[in-house]
Formats: C-alpha cells, structure tokens, sequence
C-alpha cells in the first residue's frame, strides 16, 4: 500500500478526495456540507489532550442528532441543511459524482472491466434509516484503510474516534471511551516470552471486535488486544521493525481445534498469528508483496490474502502455504468478506468493483459487483448471509441481496468520507461511520421484515 509518513491524526485528507469550490455555493448564513479536506494523510499529532473525544463531547449537542421519525418528516438524515443553501441536495451530487477522482492505477481498460459487472436493480429498501449521532465521530487514519468500526450487538458499536476507542450504546444514546491509545499503554499480561513492550501515541489503522476481544493495529506496525470484560489492554506491541510496517488489517479466528487467534496483516509482506489467550507467536508467513487484508474463513481453515498485487491468494491458515489463486482484478485489493457458509469470498478493489469467488472453483470470479464512484475499501456479510454491505470511500454503500444473485440491491446515499461499516451479529441493525469535519457522525439502519402473514389479514 502506499506510504504516508506525515500523519495527522485529527481528520484524514487524501489523495482520492475530490477538491471543489465551495465560496460558489455559500449563503449569507455561512452553511456548509460535507467538505474534501486539504491533501494531508494524516492526524493532528501535535495535540496536547491526552484524550480527543473531550471536546468533541463538551461542543456537541443533541439537537445535531437525527431520528427516523425527523427523517420521514423531511430532515436530511446527516443533518445538512440543503433548504438554507443555494444549491439542492441533487446538484451537489452531481457535481461530485462528475469531480470525485478514484485513487487508482489500472492494468487494463476500464471499458473491459464495466463489461463484467452485473446489471443491477439499485431501487431496493433491505435496511430503513434509523438515527443519526454526532455524539460520536469516526476519523480515519490512511485513507486506504476503513476497516474502523465494529458491532456486537445491535445497540453496541466501537468506532475509532482519533486517538480513542469509542463505544456507542444505541440504546441509551451514550458514548464512552473504552481505550486511548495517546497515553503509554502498557500490558497487563506478560508471559509474552519478550514480545509484549509499551506503545503510545498509536495512530489506529484497522481494528476487529469479536469475541469480546478489541484487536487494534497502529500506523507504525503497533499491535494491540483488549479484553473488553478486563481493565487495561492484555497485550500490545510493535510486531515489526520495518520502516513500512502499518498494520493493514486485523481478525480474530478460531482455528479448527476451536483456539482463539489473532492475525496480523502488515505492510511488510508478512501475516502475523497469534495465540489469543496468552498473545504467544505461533507463526509468520511471508509474501511478495505489502499484504493490505487478510481474512480467515468460516471454518478456520483457509486465508485470504490481498494487498499489493491485481492478484489474490487463497492460503492454508495454518502454514500460510498458497492453494490457490484470485486472478481478474486491475489494481490493489484493501478488503474481503467471507459468506457464512464458507464457499463465498468476496474481495474490494481500487478497481471499483467486488469479485466474488466460490472456493471451490477459482478458475474465474463468479461476479462482478461495481460502486458509483470509488474504490470498495470496506465489506460486510450479515451472518445469516442474506447481505452483503459494500462501502465506498466515500458516499455510498451498496446493501446486495445474495438471494437473488446479487442482482438486487440497496444503495445509500450520504456525502462524507466512510470509516467503515458493520451488520450487528443478529442482523438487525447496520452501522456506518462517517469522517467529516461537520458531519462526522455515526449512522444507524434497522433491518426491514415483510410479514406477509399479517397483510393477508388486512
């Protein structure tokens, strides 16, 4: 993946970001939407706060907020307010869809590529909007990664919010910070045979919640696992030394035995596997190139492997040896989602589009799914796999009935950089994080149900 060394941790601004000229646009009440930051890369790590969601809480105000009741009643569901500007909700769109430029390098025509995705029904309603909270904003360390954001439940919700660990209970409507990572942080465990050391000021690049365990990974090749039950952080560390070393993509596995592990994707073309209960290393698999995601099936047994080649692997999770290939894909891949049952891989791509492979033939991708404007950095199957959620960088996310052959789907249209998205274990709610210097916010959508039994009786 690319390199950013200048990072500045209060809002991310990237190269893929469209700039437009918004004093065009500006009415005499100074309003403003969703806006493309300056080109940095980075957060504001010359803060002196030792915690930066305070301020963020002390100038919120619940008003900003955003019900689904507000929202049939005409309210924007971000809370922009489109009346007082002098352009419409539709002409903003427009002009960024035409100006909106995709970080891309393709290895062939585009033309080619629009020819293998799937016609697509958009008109489709799977998930109602629900409500809205600037309570909570989501920030984004490399604008490649947007693997932020993670549901236990559906009313539970961790999200990075600079150099905190935010959760967000729906419920009450309340947020609390559960780690901040600009203080030392220091193990609490330490039978670690040496690997477990002190880190501070980690700038958070991907993160997982599963189990009840937060693994988190830092822009400068930084591990760390929190038991969310325990105080403190059971283990943390800098798992490599290379110049290069962001950690791209974390996950949390239980290997065919039923162990819990730990795996860790970084820049420096290697996959990390750890014991999950005493953070013991239990291997390293090496590959030719910046590893960007790497995901493990359903049944524990086989790896996914994507990063810095149009190429994807399909490896053994336990040797890490390769077993097969992914080939179709015109640039880097950054995310993956495995179907529940196992046999489905679905892989984002700078491209534009998501491949989907059943495993047991990856001769050829099965389908090709395309966005609106942008490369697919984040994806998501509800457990039951019925949906895939697939989010752009920006701006839109694409719901996919799998029931239908992905032929029917459910598009999302907001404005602001998207920190990542996740379906609640249950799938009943899904939960959006946007990055904005206005609007950041966190977005909540509730499963729609047709009880066609009940109709019937009306």
């Amino acid at each position: 993946m690319d390199q950013f060394n200048n990072v500045d941790l209060e809002f991310a601004n990237f190269e893929d970001y469209v700039e437009f000229e918004f004093s065009d646009f500006e009415d005499e009440e100074q309003q403003t939407v969703p806006e493309n930051p300056p080109r940095r890369n980075t957060y504001n790590t010359d803060s002196d706060s030792d915690s930066d969601c305070e301020d963020d809480f002390q100038t919120s105000n619940v008003k900003t907020d955003t019900s689904a009741f507000e929202a049939r009643n005409g309210k924007d569901i971000q809370g922009i307010p489109w009346e007082k500007l002098n352009y419409s909700r539709d002409e903003y769109r427009e002009t960024r869809l035409k100006q909106y430029k995709n970080y891309e390098c393709l290895t062939r025509s585009r033309e080619d590529l629009d020819k293998e995705c799937l016609e697509v029904e958009k008109g489709n309603s799977f998930y109602d909007f629900q409500f809205n909270t600037r309570l909570v904003k989501s920030t984004i360390a490399h604008f490649q990664l947007r693997n932020l954001l993670w549901a236990t439940s559906k009313h539970d919700v961790y999200l990075m919010q600079n150099y905190s660990v935010m959760h967000w209970s729906s419920l009450l409507q309340r947020g609390k910070e559960v780690l901040n990572v600009a203080k030392p942080v220091i193990p609490t465990l330490q039978k670690h045979c040496g690997l477990a050391h002190p880190v501070s000021r980690v700038q958070i690049s991907t993160m997982a919640v599963k189990e009840n365990l937060m693994v988190a990974g830092g822009f400068h090749g930084e591990l760390l696992c929190k038991n969310l039950n325990h105080s403190g952080v059971a283990f943390c560390s800098k798992i490599t030394t290379d110049d290069s070393a962001i950690t791209n993509a974390v996950d949390v596995f239980r290997n065919p035995s039923g162990s819990l592990r730990v795996i860790a994707a970084n820049n420096d073309s290697q996959v990390r596997v750890f014991d999950a209960e005493n953070f013991a290393s239990l291997g390293c698999f090496k590959y030719d190139w910046s590893v960007n995601n790497a995901s493990v099936s359903p049944d524990g047994k086989l790896l996914a492997v994507l990063g810095d080649s149009t190429e994807g692997l399909i490896a053994d999770a336990n040797t890490g040896k390769v077993t097969g290939n992914l080939k179709g894909h015109l640039d880097y891949s950054f995310s993956s989602a495995w179907h529940p049952n196992g046999q489905i891989l679905a892989t984002g791509n700078q491209d534009t589009t998501c491949r989907l492979w059943d495993i047991r033939n990856l001769s050829e991708s099965i389908a090709v799914l395309k966005g609106r404007m942008g490369a697919i950095r984040s994806l998501k199957f509800t457990s039951d796999g019925k949906f895939l959620a697939m989010a752009e960088p920006a701006d839109f996310v694409h719901i996919f009935d799998s029931h239908s052959g992905y032929v029917q789907s459910q598009e999302i249209d907001i404005f602001g950089e998207i920190a990542g998205l996740s379906f609640s274990p249950d799938t009943e709610a899904l939960f959006v994080g946007v990055a904005d210097r206005t609007y950041g916010s966190l977005l909540e959508f509730t499963r729609k149900h047709y009880y066609q039994y009940l109709d019937s009786m009306i």
